[in-house]
């Protein structure tokens, strides 16, 4: 049963900031915390369960699995976005274009620059599947933008590459934990688990569907994806992990005992609950800014950005309230912990000249 947002946040968040800045990093709940806090204890301490829970890394798998719409044989853990993009990167033939939409985040684009034999083609977000074309092999884009908070037509831009023979990585660091998200459809996605997922760095995940994981070669596997071999750890394994495991890095374990407990959090209080909240408060700072004479950057995520504004950060953050300054804009980002008070202390201060 989904669990009252706030009951959640009574119990498990304990920022003294107006923190609006869940787009750069979330706010870790308590029992996230404390999971941290007993595993580096016992690693001080030198204690065999400050090694770290394979374990807890599978829960924290299966609950991102769940959250996605995929299967946990689908998803491989990891540290970063970029280093999961990278492994899709290597996969591609030399000449292979990439279509990415302007102004995407680095993550998403650089591993297939650095290549530097592929061929980067960029086109506006809102024309993106229209500019996929016969001679498009990967379509990387984000969910929703990390600057100004647009959606993409995921749906267009599937059929449309779809219909070329394009793959699609899609990156749903600024979405998976507020917006109800569907990985299945997609040969590769990928997130962080640090910001909207509420964990810690050092966590990321990686969707691979079935039909495309002979595309992909497990570059930096080292003993954990051969744990399906039994006794790896020296030597050549005989056979990899199944599924998307084999793409597994060693995980961090503090980022994931802490995962694990934040991915359960938001399980008891369901996406659905989560994006309703969130984006409620989005449109109560939108239509707070339209009576304060300001036009956001369109759209109805729980990211808003606003021209002309970013200069106002440094005060804002002075002032106790966090938010972001991005591409030249004021981000502010709302998620399950944040109230309307918060909303409107935020819309306070920049009414004051």
């Amino acid at each position: 049963m989904d669990l009252p947002l706030a009951e959640a946040t009574r119990a498990e968040f304990a920022h003294t900031t107006t923190y609006l800045n869940s787009a750069k990093c979330g706010v870790v709940p308590r029992s996230a915390v404390a999971a941290v806090r007993e595993l580096a204890e016992a690693a001080g301490a030198g204690l065999p369960t400050g090694f770290g829970d394979f374990d807890r890394v599978n829960r924290a798998r299966a609950a991102f699995a769940r959250l996605v719409g995929v299967g946990a044989d689908r998803v491989s853990v990891g540290s970063a976005v970029s280093t999961h993009v990278g492994l899709v990167a290597a996969s591609l033939p030399s000449g292979a274009e990439v279509l990415c939409p302007e102004g995407e985040f680095s993550s998403v684009v650089n591993p297939f620059v650095a290549r530097g034999d592929l061929k980067m083609r960029f086109a506006p977000l809102e024309s993106l599947a229209e500019a996929v074309g016969a001679d498009t092999a990967l379509v990387s884009l984000s969910v929703v933008q990390s600057a100004d908070g647009r959606t993409a037509d995921l749906a267009a831009v599937r059929e449309a590459a779809t219909a070329h023979g394009s793959r699609m990585l899609v990156d749903a660091s600024q979405a998976a934990g507020w917006l109800p998200f569907d990985a299945s459809p997609y040969e590769y996605t990928v997130a962080v688990g640090f910001k909207w997922l509420l964990g810690v760095r050092g966590a990321s995940y990686l969707t691979v569907s079935q039909e495309a994981q002979h595309t992909l070669t497990p570059l930096h596997a080292g003993w954990v994806p051969a744990v399906a071999d039994g006794d790896a750890t020296y030597g050549p394994m005989s056979g990899l992990a199944p599924g998307a495991w084999r793409f597994d890095e060693s995980p961090a374990f503090l980022a994931y005992h802490a995962s694990e407990l934040a991915l359960a959090l938001l399980e008891r209080i369901g996406i659905e609950a989560v994006h309703a909240h969130d984006t409620a408060l989005a449109a109560r700072y939108r239509a707070g800014l339209a009576r304060l004479g300001h036009e956001p950057v369109p759209g109805d995520a729980a990211i808003v950005s606003v021209p002309g504004l970013a200069d106002r950060q440094p005060a804002l953050e002075a002032a106790g309230i966090a938010t972001s300054a991005r591409a030249g804009l004021l981000r502010a980002s709302f998620h399950l912990y944040n109230t309307e008070a918060d909303v409107d202390r935020l819309l306070d201060a920049l009414s004051a000249s």
